[in-house]
């Protein structure tokens, strides 16, 4: 995994890349890759690489080309089958100089063209550059493990893995938010591509392609597409046992891809729940010997998962650490967190993974396999089930037994919503008519997080006036999405809404880098999610039995507590770790007036209530979730404005013995 930039002049006349503003934009990307750096200048096209070394570690330098120095690529990422494509590449007469993956890149390419990403079974961000053509190609991979955004500025189109890279390349690019990104992330907890939350920033789709031509003029198309069977369709031919064991059989195959196809040791994240307990086996069964595993653990016990993690470790004989997170700990990180995820957050959950990375890479350990993915791709939400629950109530909306199904949701919530029946029947019984449209199941949450808006400045407000983001998202939709089964819908909207632009981002990508640290995803392999997308829903949501068939898969793996445990998401303490007398400085800092005024996104009268009110009721600990994520939300935005927008653009130097420059036409 590593960093990548580039700048590409759009208009004759303009000036080429500088060599320093190359060098800026990879020293912003030097978390990333602190490995080794490279550079490569032409008349019209720069490009800038920060190299975290896993795969070819001799001759896998980036930029790198093909054999006539006509076609250029940095990478950031992995393709997992390189060695399979580079056999049939082989076959029809290219040649290699290296053993990376990065080269493959090149060479399919020539050989497909854009349909050479589809083949490629991986995760990946990456800009080729065309000297003959003078076109730049972009593209991400499909469900947007690695982020990639672009801009437009000035006659010059820049292109980074992060947004501060860009910052630092053109620091006369203006900083500010984009309302419109605000107002999603205060909808759907993030932003969907190509928004973002910074004004003239957009971000390449997940599984798309976007390609700039000489003229300036530029296209985006889907190399990908997610497939569901239609309702009613069985996708998959056989009993639950034999999808079983395909599921097992998949996962093991993506399991043994990510441990065997790197140079360096590969650990694991180890929570105690079934996913990670299920990959960290797999992991220890491809590799034969004990694995180094990697745990959380809470001082607050409402969110710790120690017994399940040492019965994990135990039961392999790992090598296993672990991080013991206090609500200090989450304050006083919460400023370095926000500045790498680059986007406003409404939970403290990736603070402590950003721990645990630091824990990781403080071992010695580049790679870690985690169990992400896997509930969206086997339903295991608890918002799959409360939707399944609200249909069924909706076929009939005075029946006073079926709602009572709601009492089996959210049982590890000290403040669960369906703990007081009256008020669950109220906030689950909203809008039951429009069970059969788009977005049903989804609708709850995104009415609860767009409660948030009321913190909103009058500015905020008057900039998106009329603008109904949920409407816009659900105007996009495939038209194949109303003959899908309402468990795939509702999985399609999970994984366009949260899974890249928070799980993979905020709390995957953002985190591990931030310490140089490659996450690797098995349930995201493109044969187990093609597989899981074909799977029936009753073999995923089994009556209110989530990711039942992986469970079936795991039967022989894992031991019954692990198995039969009630499912508890990965949470983390919230406004608590910001009130109280250890409080940090800089959270009254940002919650001044004077503070509030500059960024502009948020009334101060308002938030001087909830400040108010969290500190009252925060010794009793009855603050609602709402109250927790308005005031995790207001925070991060505010700590977001003062590290990313105020502040001038950071780079760390590049010292000569890291860079390697390739010259240009």
């Amino acid at each position: 995994m590593c960093g990548i930039a580039g700048s590409i002049t759009l208009r004759e006349g303009r000036p080429s890349p500088s060599r320093e503003q190359l060098l800026r934009m990879a020293g912003a990307l030097r978390h990333r890759g602190p490995d080794a750096f490279g550079v490569y200048r032409s008349r019209r096209a720069g490009l800038a690489h920060a190299r975290l070394s896993i795969i070819d570690l001799a001759s896998g330098q980036q930029p790198m080309a093909n054999e006539d120095d006509t076609l250029w690529v940095v990478f950031n990422g992995e393709v997992f089958n390189y060695v399979e494509l580079r056999e049939e590449l082989l076959a029809h007469g290219h040649r290699f100089r290296t053993r990376s993956d990065t080269e493959v890149i090149l060479h399919a390419f020539e050989q497909w063209g854009e349909g050479a990403f589809a083949r490629f079974n991986g995760q990946f961000a990456l800009a080729l550059w065309d000297e003959k053509q003078e076109t730049l190609t972009l593209a991400r991979d499909r469900q947007g493990v690695h982020p990639l955004y672009y801009c437009e500025h000035e006659g010059r189109l820049g292109f980074a893995s992060e947004v501060k890279a860009l910052f630092a390349g053109e620091p006369s690019l203006p900083r500010a938010f984009d309302p419109v990104g605000l107002e999603e992330t205060f909808t759907f907890w993030s932003v969907v591509p190509p928004q973002s939350v910074f004004a003239g920033i957009s971000e390449v789709r997940p599984g798309h392609v976007r390609t700039w031509r000489r003229d300036g003029t530029s296209h985006e198309r889907p190399f990908w597409k997610p497939r569901f069977p239609e309702a009613g369709e069985g996708g998959i031919q056989g009993s639950l046992l034999e999808a079983a064991e395909r599921v097992r059989d998949a996962l093991l195959k993506a399991t043994r891809l990510r441990m065997l196809r790197a140079d360096v040791p590969v650990g694991s994240y180890l929570s105690g729940g079934l996913d990670s307990s299920l990959v960290a086996t797999l992991g220890h069964d491809v590799r034969g010997e004990p694995l180094r595993t990697f745990s959380l653990r809470f001082a607050d016990a409402e969110y710790d998962e120690t017994e399940y993690q040492r019965l994990m470790a135990t039961r392999l004989g790992s090598e296993h650490r672990e991080v013991v997170v206090k609500r200090e700990d989450i304050a006083r990180v919460f400023p370095e967190v926000v500045t790498h995820a680059e986007r406003p957050l409404l939970r403290t959950a990736p603070a402590p993974l950003f721990l645990l990375s630091r824990l990781v890479r403080e071992a010695g350990i580049k790679v870690v396999l985690t169990g992400e993915g896997a509930d969206e791709m086997f339903a295991g939400y608890d918002l799959f089930r409360e939707g399944k629950i609200r249909r069924f109530w909706a076929r009939q909306p005075g029946s006073r037994l079926r709602p009572r199904l709601l009492e089996r949701l959210y049982p590890y919530l000290s403040r669960s919503p369906v703990a007081r029946e009256g008020m669950a029947r109220q906030f689950f019984g909203r809008n039951l008519a429009g069970w059969r449209q788009p977005g049903f199941a989804h609708e709850t949450r995104w009415h609860t997080t767009s409660a948030l808006k009321r913190l909103f400045s009058g500015g905020q407000r008057g900039a998106t006036e009329g603008l109904d983001v949920v409407a816009r998202l659900l105007d996009t939709l495939p038209p194949e999405f109303s003959r899908w089964a309402p468990l795939a819908q509702d999985q399609y909207l999970e994984s366009r809404t949260l899974l890249s632009g928070y799980l993979l981002s905020s709390q995957g990508d953002r985190m591990l880098m931030a310490h140089s640290v490659e996450g690797r995803f098995p349930f995201l392999d493109t044969e187990v999610e093609e597989l899981a997308s074909t799977l029936p829903a009753s073999y995923k949501l089994r009556g209110l039995d989530e990711k039942h068939v992986l469970k079936r898969a795991a039967e022989r793996l894992l031991p019954a507590s692990i198995l039969r445990r009630k499912k508890q998401p990965y949470r983390a303490p919230d406004a608590l770790c910001f009130v109280g007398d250890r409080r940090p400085e800089w959270v009254e800092e940002v919650l001044g007036e004077s503070a509030l005024r500059e960024a502009g996104v948020f009334e101060p009268g308002a938030v001087a209530r909830l400040w108010a009110k969290c500190q009252a009721q925060a010794h009793a600990a009855q603050l609602s979730n709402t109250d927790n994520m308005a005031l995790v939300g207001v925070l991060s935005t505010q700590l977001l404005h003062r590290h990313l927008l105020r502040a001038a653009p950071s780079s760390v130097p590049i010292t000569p013995q890291t860079l390697v420059e390739r010259p240009g036409a």
